[in-house]
């Protein structure tokens, strides 16, 4: 395979259904399915971020849901008629690498002003502001890259409510506004930057820093302010309002009809099932194949959540021996992908063919792969960063509307309405975990051998992680099959034996990650149990490299 047809990176627990869709898309051709619409704002109010290209612009997204307000976050050139339907109390203009002066620059469209609603730019979202209503922008003589120290100007600004005179931001700007548009006044100010923060009386606000980073300690207050203050904003934005809304446009959407669902054991699928499962009962069925490449215990756990406690129609396919059969002999880790994600999609076709006519596909897409996907990253404003196969079309055998009942929502909210459905922790705080499953954590050819060995060494590392108490502080953390064999002694003996590398990771979003510090006492815990428990293991190392260079597994 080609480099760009790989299938490496995802971002959600629903890396099963995402990788083998794309697959079987390069098999069968691709059915356009689409956009589903939003969900019904009733009673929700919304900001709008406007995105200008920032890296931080899911983030300000996230800070402002923090706040129990709903938010999407839109290109900058979205006609007004797609921001009508979500009944937008205010907009959030993000920051972005461009120069307002420069020629293409992209700025804000005229319904941003004429709504007269609140708006807060941030950083260039504030050039933008000042730019375009009157205001002077040039070069700054300093750049300012970092911390700084805001000063306030004034004590009855709504934006500040509750701050002090002067505190910590992060500032992250070249360009510097030398005059204010007409009727604006400027409210703070730091060293390099004599107008680092204007506002008007219409609720106009542009601030230089960015107030959505945890490098300005106090930026989760001046996003209250903005939402509850200057916007007017409710805070109705729960886990038990969209609980209730997604139940009712799920039971809208299918009608009679019948869903199917891939489960996978982790949060997105487990959350997308158990919402459907609520809006249409018995009319749903759950499809969990187990491909022989999963961890010790984890089909038992998956059939007693869903089938004993949450009492759903599942169907347990024991398909390990047909994808051992085809992996004989497979060693390139993209083949294995490929290989698994064909053998994938061929049991699951069987098996829903069974169930008689299916008119819907449930899938755990998140809001993330939204954005990644959309045509925000094709605007000028910003380079496009991929494509996420659980975002695009079906394979054209398969004639399924698709159901994404997570569509709007971040990795964090999807744990929250998790908890709030009653799904058990061990499900709603797993660790990602890959498709191919432990396939991709054995180095060389997948054999039934070389799995109990990697399951019985992951299991260890599982068990005193959690012991530890930090598997919820890892994004992930697990065992490795490296291929390499290594001489030691056991007992008065010279062995012979595989080596057993241990990775632990930090990451918010798993495009970047960094090694994770764990304790020297805990990893010689690990090396220790896994060297005397697991049969044909007398070496263990710990990968101490971070994302880039390599990548979170190993194949």
């Amino acid at each position: 395979m080609k480099n760009e047809q790989s299938h490496r990176i995802p971002t959600t627990d629903d890396i099963e259904v995402s990788t083998y869709l794309g697959i079987a898309k390069e098999l069968h051709g691709e059915q356009a399915t689409p956009e589903p619409k939003p969900l019904p704002p009733k009673e929700r109010e919304t900001i709008v971020v406007i995105d200008f290209g920032s890296q931080y612009s899911m983030l300000i997204a996230r800070r402002i849901r923090e706040c129990h307000v709903y938010c999407e976050l839109v290109p900058w050139d979205t006609p007004w008629e797609k921001i009508a339907p979500l009944n937008p109390r205010g907009f959030v203009l993000s920051g972005g690498p461009a120069s307002v002066y420069n020629p293409d620059a992209p700025l804000a469209l005229p319904y941003i002003y004429d709504k007269h609603l609140p708006v807060m730019g941030i950083c260039y979202g504030m050039q933008v502001i000042a730019h375009q209503l009157g205001g002077q922008i040039s070069p700054g003589e300093k750049h300012e890259y970092g911390h700084a120290i805001l000063y306030l100007n004034t004590e009855d600004c709504p934006l500040f409510a509750s701050l002090p005179p002067s505190f910590s931001v992060w500032m992250s700007h070249g360009d510097q506004i030398l005059d204010t548009p007409p009727d604006f006044k400027t409210l703070a100010y730091t060293d390099n930057s004599p107008i680092a923060v204007m506002g008007n009386d219409e609720g106009i606000f542009g601030l230089q820093f960015h107030p959505e980073v945890v490098h300005t300690p106090v930026g989760k207050t001046i996003f209250q302010n903005f939402v509850y203050k200057v916007c007017s904003c409710r805070g109705n934005w729960t886990s038990a309002n969209f609980i209730a809304e997604s139940i009712e446009k799920i039971k809208e959407q299918v009608g009679k009809g019948k869903a199917i669902c891939a489960l996978s054991g982790g949060v997105d699928s487990a959350v997308t099932a158990t919402l459907i499962h609520r809006a249409i009962g018995n009319n749903l069925t759950c499809i969990f194949i187990n491909n022989g490449l999963l961890r010790r215990q984890e089909p038992e756990r998956v059939l007693n959540t869903f089938q004993r406690n949450l009492k759903m129609n599942v169907t347990y396919v024991d398909a390990s021996e047909r994808f051992l059969e085809r992996l004989k002999g497979v060693t390139d880790p993209e083949t294995k992908r490929h290989v698994i994600g064909e053998e994938f999609i061929k049991v699951f076709e069987e098996e829903a063919a069974k169930l008689g006519k299916v008119n819907f596909l449930a899938q755990g897409t998140l809001y993330p792969d939204v954005i990644e996907s959309s045509s925000a990253s094709e605007t000028k404003a910003s380079a496009t960063i991929k494509t996420h196969h659980n975002v695009g079309g079906l394979p054209a055998r398969m004639k399924l509307s698709l159901i994404e009942p997570l569509r709007y929502l971040f990795k964090d909210e999807v744990r929250e309405v998790g908890f709030a459905l009653g799904l058990p922790e061990d499900m709603t705080w797993r660790q990602p975990f890959p498709g191919p499953g432990l396939a991709i954590r054995i180095v060389g050819e997948v054999t039934r051998e070389r799995l109990e060995i990697l399951r019985a060494a992951d299991w260890i590392v599982m068990n005193e992680i959690k012991k530890a108490k930090l598997y919820r502080q890892l994004w992930q953390s697990f065992a490795v099959l490296t291929g390499i064999k290594s001489v030691g002694v056991t007992g008065d003996y010279r062995s012979y034996a595989y080596t057993i590398a241990v990775r632990a990771i930090n990451s918010n979003d798993a495009m970047t990650a960094e090694w994770a510090h764990l304790p020297y006492d805990l990893l010689g815990r690990i090396s220790d149990r896994i060297v005397n428990e697991v049969p044909n293991v007398n070496r263990v190392v710990y990968d101490i490299t971070n994302k880039p260079p390599a990548t979170i597994e190993w194949e």
